[in-house]
């Protein structure tokens, strides 16, 4: 077998002034950033919601933690679901609903 027309391996060429010039400038570049400026208006509008969410928050009734802990007793037993409760949950439900 003979293979023809292969040539021998060429010299490196050196470097060139160009592209370590182009290297530098590149590197001096700086890359740009994001910026994001809020209007006053948006600035209002979330502090609006701000207070609206802590308005709501004070709004909301009491824990009756006496209550909280009689039903986790029961639910521990095994005796809080009972049918009539159910039965009432689901009329409440449904009477929510329609």
């Amino acid at each position: 077998m003979q293979i023809n027309g292969i040539n021998g391996a060429q010299p490196v060429n050196p470097t060139n002034q160009v592209e370590s010039a182009k290297a530098t400038q590149a590197a001096s570049i700086t890359n740009p950033t994001d910026q994001v400026d809020i209007s006053t208006e948006a600035e209002l509008n979330s502090q609006t919601v701000e207070l609206v969410n802590q308005l709501e928050i004070q709004d909301l009734p009491e824990i009756r933690t006496d209550r909280v802990a009689q039903i986790r007793e029961a639910l521990e037993a095994g005796t809080y679901e009972t049918q009539e409760k159910l039965d009432i949950a689901i009329d409440r439900l449904l009477d929510e609903i329609g």
